[in-house]
């Protein structure tokens, strides 16, 4: 089993901001929170990652540890959050959140915190590159523009655009290797931890980037925090779904296992209120139903989470500039008794949806041994869900 955290790196200065704001750029204020929370939030709903190191600035460690402590209060994350202090470099950064981390983690993506724009899309890429067997996975967009290489002021060639990448973050590695990097080469001139990589002869894969996933790095960069995107419109969606009980696949309901001896027959894992929920998300955006973009007859999904299902929908609205606003669902089963999972279900829905908990309702009923249910044949569930539609922030 991989088991994949993320260290998030916001112990920099921000040098290159420095003659605009005496504040460091991760804790730049958006949308009334911090630049890093931003990613933290976006980390946290990713069904591939089981928890986070945010390193921080040292003088500021423990003052921020406790702000972040009341966020949680108000935003339950349903991941491990650490916090540890940098160090005098980026690269010192690095090497101690990767020394934060628990024993058993067996991968680790490094993202920069003055990248709070990235999508749990780009996470999912480079996390399905590491459990497709790569060792070290980087984010790159083709460049546009022809890079030519100049010393004292003249050109000495024009390089092959076509063979040239832009880097972002998240970079994804295998965690022991990325460490053994960092040890054997804290005297190397890089820029970023896959030159540490390649430096050991390491394949480095590349996967698709984001041209939104802007770095706040120049003070023209500010802009991008300034615009106010709000909603042009809202729309509802309804989801519905039914699983047979007698299968092999155990219970699961909005992510969460269920202590029973019923079992489910699915093709994926059968969770059937996360199956309810994509089709209600899927609605919202006229795209169909689960059927349409995961068919049962793909053993690419056989005993796939729903989980990672519900990421890739999210995606989908996302391209469509959907944002769930809140969700109203409802179990139906005569058994088991849902009402003792009821708050570890909406916790974790809350988490994969990015929404507060007083945004998600989660209802149980039997139908009084009343049809299928009620002989105790299977289960279903319904939702509906509210989204908006956002105007892209430069349109404002």
């Amino acid at each position: 089993m991989h088991t994949i955290w993320a260290i998030i790196v916001a112990a920099g200065k921000g040098s290159r901001l420095a003659q605009v704001t005496d504040t460091a750029k991760q804790f730049l204020l958006w949308k009334n929170a911090p630049l890093y929370w931003h990613s933290v939030l976006t980390f946290a709903r990713s069904p591939y990652l089981q928890g986070i190191v945010l390193v921080l600035p040292e003088h500021c460690l423990d003052e921020e540890t406790t702000k972040i402590a009341l966020r949680q209060h108000k935003e339950a994350l349903g991941i491990p959050l650490l916090t540890c202090a940098g160090g005098c470099e980026r690269r010192d950064s690095v090497r101690l959140g990767l020394e934060r981390l628990p024993p058993e983690v067996s991968h680790v993506l490094i993202h920069d915190a003055a990248r709070p724009f990235a999508s749990a899309a780009l996470l999912a890429r480079v996390c399905q590159a590491l459990l497709n067997g790569a060792k070290a996975v980087i984010p790159g967009l083709a460049v546009c523009d022809t890079i030519k290489e100049v010393e004292n002021g003249c050109v000495v060639k024009t390089l092959e655009r076509d063979r040239l990448v832009q880097v972002q973050t998240p970079q994804g590695f295998v965690r022991d290797l990325l460490y053994r990097a960092h040890c054997q080469g804290r005297e190397a001139a890089v820029t970023d931890d896959a030159s540490l990589v390649e430096a050991l002869g390491i394949p480095v894969v590349t996967v698709a980037g984001e041209e939104t996933n802007v770095k706040i790095t120049r003070p023209c960069d500010l802009q991008l925090l300034s615009g106010e995107s709000g909603p042009s419109g809202y729309c509802l969606g309804q989801g519905y779904d039914v699983h047979r009980f007698g299968g092999t696949r155990p219970l699961l309901l909005g992510g969460v296992p269920i202590a029973t001896e019923l079992t489910i027959e699915a093709h994926s894992d059968g969770d059937v209120l996360l199956h309810a929920l994509m089709d209600a998300l899927l609605g919202c955006a006229a795209l169909g139903d689960i059927g349409d973009h995961f068919p049962d007859t793909d053993p690419r999904y056989s005993g796939i989470s729903s989980a990672v299902l519900l990421d890739r929908v999210l995606s989908l609205l996302s391209q469509k500039n959907l944002v769930p606003l809140h969700l109203d669902a409802t179990v139906i089963a005569q058994k088991p008794r849902i009402a003792p999972y009821k708050e570890q279900i909406r916790k974790n829905l809350c988490r994969l949806l990015a929404l507060d908990c007083d945004a998600v309702n989660i209802k149980a009923t039997t139908e009084e041994k009343l049809g299928f249910t009620g002989r105790m044949e299977g289960i279903k569930a319904s939702c509906v869900v509210l989204c908006s539609k956002q105007k892209p922030a430069s349109s404002s």
